[in-house]
């Protein structure tokens, strides 16, 4: 396998989106790409309240295009949050100014029919519109050379936003049937609103699925219920053209990252607490990203973070398929100088 810093990707120099997508590959690039998770960090810097950037498309993209601007990385997200598919097929949200909205009343219950609820139509369900001008927004100003990254929740995360965390793990044993009908109802939902993204000028979008993460259910659980549906999904972003299928399931994710290669995931995120050569030996041919520690944003030195950068960049030196992230959301609070320390490892490593 080629080296990162072979002489060939030292002489060319690649754009954002150029980069990423050779790093998907496992090939040559020019330097490490660098995609902090900036979400609701992109609203703080500009001053504006969280309740206000996941409600308005244009200010999402505002906002990420001044944190773009001011870091110089090598992605754009239209992330709001984990409720947003959840609220356009019924769930009511609770919006709070400096935090992201929570469900407050969830539109199914262990005894609900899954058909009672409709697949939600992305131009004009709740906030999808919302999300799919931000990404016109984006892919207009920044598509052809950065990548541009959508979010759909994974079939697990959505069941769970449906029914409550609970519910949803006491019906998957009670009644497996109609837990399994719930989650294609998600899975349906997902892929409509993952295509409506693309066609909306995405690269491709994330898929967040938190309650998937091994710290919530077991691996066999994973495979059994969840791989099937995070399979179909993925082969639908595939077919519409989707540039990678990203998979982000954070947590002790390392019983659960060999089964991504059936799933068709192209980049694997893994989390602080999955170390570097865990992931790689679990994934010897998949682009992984990650995976500094979200809170070291915010409680560490801009040194620490740079150190602990060059560290991942040292240990991909020869492997290549490496995009420096952290190992999940930045949180909005983090600190700049700790953002712009983890990019400047990228620029320092490639002049070294």
């Amino acid at each position: 396998m080629a080296s990162i810093s072979s002489n060939n990707s030292r002489r060319r120099v690649m754009n954002s989106l150029e980069r990423v997508q050779a790093a998907v590959r496992l090939e040559p690039v020019d330097r490490v790409p660098v995609m902090p998770q900036v979400f609701g960090h992109a609203a703080r810097l500009c001053g504006v309240s969280l309740g206000t950037y996941v409600r308005d498309g244009a200010t999402l993209a505002r906002c990420q295009l001044q944190a773009l601007g001011r870091y110089g990385y090598d992605a754009v997200f239209a992330v709001m949050d984990v409720g947003v598919e959840s609220e356009a097929m019924g769930s009511v949200l609770r919006y709070r100014e400096h935090l992201y909205p929570v469900v407050e009343h969830h539109v199914l219950t262990a005894s609900s029919e899954p058909d009672s609820v409709q697949i939600p139509d992305p131009q004009e369900a709740g906030r999808m519109p919302q999300m799919l001008r931000a990404l016109e927004t984006l892919a207009s100003e920044v598509g052809e050379r950065v990548l541009v990254v959508g979010c759909v929740v994974g079939p697990m995360t959505l069941t769970t936003q449906l029914l409550g965390m609970s519910e949803a793990l006491y019906l998957a044993i009670d009644d497996p049937a109609r837990f399994e009908r719930v989650l294609d109802l998600a899975t349906n939902t997902i892929i409509r609103f993952g295509l409506a993204q693309l066609e909306a000028g995405a690269h491709l979008p994330v898929v967040f699925d938190p309650s998937a993460s091994p710290a919530v259910v077991p691996g066999q659980f994973f495979r059994e219920f969840e791989a099937p549906r995070l399979n179909r999904v993925f082969r639908a972003l595939t077919e519409a053209g989707s540039v990678a299928n990203w998979l982000h399931i954070a947590g002790p994710t390392e019983s659960i990252l060999p089964d991504y290669v059936a799933l068709g995931v192209n980049i694997a995120n893994f989390d602080y607490c999955v170390g570097a050569e865990e992931a790689v030996n679990a994934l010897p041919e998949t682009c992984l990203d990650g995976n500094l520690r979200p809170l070291a944003f915010v409680d560490a030195s801009p040194s620490d973070v740079a150190a602990g950068a060059a560290a991942l960049i040292h240990t991909f030196a020869e492997r290549g398929g490496f995009i420096l992230s952290s190992g999940c959301e930045i949180p909005p609070e983090a600190r700049p100088e700790n953002v712009e320390a983890m990019v400047n490892a990228v620029v320092g490593a490639c002049r070294s």
